[in-house]
C-alpha cells in the first residue's frame, strides 16, 4: 500500500544517480528537482506543487535518477512502487494525461536543446554537436533523450561520419526505454571532486590545520559548541581548500553531537550538493542516516544507510559495518 512520508524543509529525498525504485506524489510542501542544463552547465531548479508527482520517468524506466530532489518546505509525500503507480493510473485517467503533458514538456525541450545546437553560429560542425548531444544523453543514461537525439541525428545524417554508432546506440536505447526487463543500468558517475578535495597530504605547519586540530581536540572534550564555532572560522576564512573542506564535514558531526538533527541533515545537503565527491560522504551519510533515525523517521534514514551499502569501497570497513548494523536494529 502506499504510504505517506514527512520530509522537513532542507531534506534530501533521493540523489542524481540513485536506483529509481519509487515514485512520489506531493501532498503538501514543496519539493525542488536539481540537475544540470547541458547547454550552459548552469543547475536548473524545477518546482514540485502539491498534487504534482515526481520521479516518474526513471522508475518506470528504470533508470538512475536524472536529478537531486530536496524538500525545500516541510513537506508530506506519497510514495508508490511502480506496480502501485500503474494501478492507481489505470484507474485514473487524469494521472496518464498528466504524465503525457511532462513527458511531452520535456521532449520539446530537448528538441529545443538540438535546435539550438545546430543554429549556434559559431557551430561548424553541427554534425559533431548533434551526435556529441546525443552521447552526453548516453552516457548519462538519460535513455528517451539519447534515443531522440540519436533519431535526429540519423535523419539528418543517415550516411554520416557517427552513423554506425548512432545506430548502435539508438538499438541501446531503445532496448532501455522499451523493455522493462533490459540490461540493469549502470549508475551515473558523479562529477570529480573539485581540487579541494585532492589526496594532498596533510600539511600540519600550516595555520589552517593548527586551528582544525585545536578544533578536532575540541570535539573530543566533547565542546561541541566551541568546537563549531572553531571551524566555522576555518571555512569562513578558507584559506586553505583541504582543512576548509575537512572542517565542513566536522561542522555537521558538531551539530548532530548537539542533537541538532534538522540542522545536520540541512547542513549535511548542502554540503553534498557542494562536494559531491567528499572523501568523507559515507560518513556524512550515516550522520544523516542517524539524525533521520534520531527523529523517528526511520523509512528516511533506512534509504541513507542503504544508499552507503550500494557504495564502492571495502564493505567490511567500519562505516559499511555500521550501516548494516543500524539496519539490522531498525528490522528488529
Amino acid at each position: 500500500m502506499p504510504k505517506p512520508l514527512q520530509y522537513r524543509a532542507g531534506s534530501l529525498i533521493y540523489f542524481q544517480g540513485d536506483p529509481a525504485e519509487k515514485i512520489f506524489i506531493l501532498q503538501s510542501g514543496a519539493v525542488n528537482l536539481v540537475y544540470q542544463d547541458i547547454e550552459t552547465g548552469q543547475d536548473v531548479h524545477d518546482l514540485v506543487q502539491p498534487g504534482e508527482f515526481f520521479g516518474v520517468k526513471s522508475a518506470l524506466g528504470r533508470f538512475p535518477r536524472e536529478e537531486n530532489s530536496v524538500a525545500i518546505q516541510d513537506s508530506v509525500l506519497m510514495s508508490f512502487t511502480v506496480p502501485e503507480f500503474e494501478a492507481l493510473a489505470m484507474a485514473n485517467t487524469r494521472i496518464v494525461m498528466k504524465m503525457l503533458k511532462v513527458f511531452s514538456n520535456q521532449l520539446r525541450k530537448v528538441h529545443k536543446q538540438v535546435a539550438s545546437l545546430m543554429e549556434k553560429e559559431d557551430q561548424h560542425n553541427p554534425e559533431d554537436g548533434l551526435f556529441s548531444l546525443g552521447e552526453y544523453y548516453h552516457n548519462a543514461r538519460k535513455f528517451p533523450q539519447a534515443k531522440y537525439v540519436f533519431s535526429r541525428y540519423l535523419t539528418y545524417y543517415p550516411s554520416g561520419l557517427y552513423a554506425v554508432q548512432a545506430s548502435k546506440h539508438l538499438q541501446q536505447a531503445e532496448t532501455y526505454v522499451g523493455h522493462s526487463g533490459g540490461p540493469k543500468p549502470v549508475p551515473v558517475q558523479e562529477a570529480e571532486a573539485p581540487a579541494a578535495l585532492s589526496s594532498a597530504p596533510d600539511q600540519g605547519n600550516t595555520a589552517s590545520a593548527k586551528a582544525y586540530y585545536d578544533a578536532v581536540s575540541l570535539v573530543s572534550q566533547q565542546k561541541y559548541q566551541q568546537a563549531y564555532l572553531a571551524f566555522k572560522k576555518i571555512i569562513d576564512a578558507n584559506e586553505d581548500a583541504e582543512f576548509t573542506a575537512k572542517s565542513t564535514f566536522e561542522s555537521g558531526r558538531c551539530l548532530f553531537y548537539m542533537n541538532k538533527f534538522d540542522d545536520c541533515i540541512q547542513y549535511y545537503t548542502m554540503m553534498i550538493t557542494k562536494y559531491p565527491k567528499h572523501p568523507d560522504l559515507p560518513d556524512t551519510l550515516f550522520y544523516m542516516g542517524q539524525s533521520y533515525e534520531k527523529s523517528n523517521r526511520k523509512e528516511q534514514a533506512m534509504t541513507f544507510y542503504k544508499k552507503i551499502l550500494s557504495m564502492p569501497g571495502d564493505t567490511e570497513d567500519g562505516i559499511h559495518s555500521k550501516a548494516r548494523k543500524a539496519i539490522k536494529e531498525m528490522e528488529e
